[in-house]
């Protein structure tokens, strides 16, 4: 207990302490970025993160502190949690671009964006990280990322006090980046929250909550797909 303590008033301290940036806004896909003759896309996804209890909204370091040792059932549940079919995500995304044309393959490496440069190209819609290199490496010409950042249960706080029953939550972002330009000619944030219909507070299987859990992976994975289906 003492150690998850210590970890979670890190962790604060981070969020607490970390720089905001403006953030990128959506950018519609063209049908022309995934046109034959735009060139061969890779498809990847970064190293999927382990289910975990997010909490936000406490925001003092004993305020968040206190919120993670009162959640700490519902946390080392949501850390057991499978990742079901989400890896094969990249996979499927793949196949609905070749079905629109495009020249596309799958990479397999788990891409890890804090290896790469800061991009010396600015302008709208442009990546402020360098893609470029990736272009040599796979031999492609564009990038398909899926990116999820968080996944498992989402409580809201205020100071030490919960308003929020805790909710299934996927968030992430996907996003076409030509190598060429670095421009973005897809960016599409996803963020999905599902409340259970029952008494979540049920643990230590939690099963009302685990299966809001499992159809926000569902979710997830569909609006991830759903621009490359119409």
């Amino acid at each position: 207990m003492k150690m998850r303590l210590a970890n979670a008033l890190i962790v604060a301290s981070l969020l607490l302490s970390g720089c905001i940036t403006a953030p990128q806004t959506p950018v519609s896909l063209s049908q022309d970025a995934l046109s034959a003759k735009s060139g061969r896309v890779g498809v990847a996804m970064t190293t999927l993160p382990k289910a975990d209890t997010h909490i936000v909204g406490a925001s003092c370091l004993l305020c968040y502190a206190s919120a993670a040792a009162a959640n700490s059932a519902l946390t080392t549940y949501a850390q057991t949690l499978p990742f079901e079919d989400l890896p094969q995500l990249k996979n499927a995304m793949a196949d609905l671009l070749r079905n629109k044309g495009a020249d596309a393959v799958v990479i397999t490496d788990s891409i890890d964006l804090k290896t790469l440069q800061s991009s010396d190209k600015e302008g709208p819609n442009v990546a402020k990280l360098n893609f470029a290199p990736f272009g040599q490496k796979y031999n492609i010409d564009k990038l398909l990322m899926i990116d999820i950042a968080a996944l498992g249960f989402y409580r809201t706080y205020s100071s030490y006090f919960p308003t929020s029953d805790p909710k299934a939550y996927l968030q992430g972002v996907g996003y076409i980046v030509n190598l060429k330009t670095n421009a973005y000619e897809w960016y599409m944030p996803v963020n999905i929250t599902k409340s259970t219909d029952k008494s979540w507070d049920e643990p230590p299987q939690f099963p009302g909550l685990s299966n809001a859990y499992f159809q926000v992976v569902e979710i997830g994975k569909d609006t991830f797909m759903q621009p490359f289906k119409n």
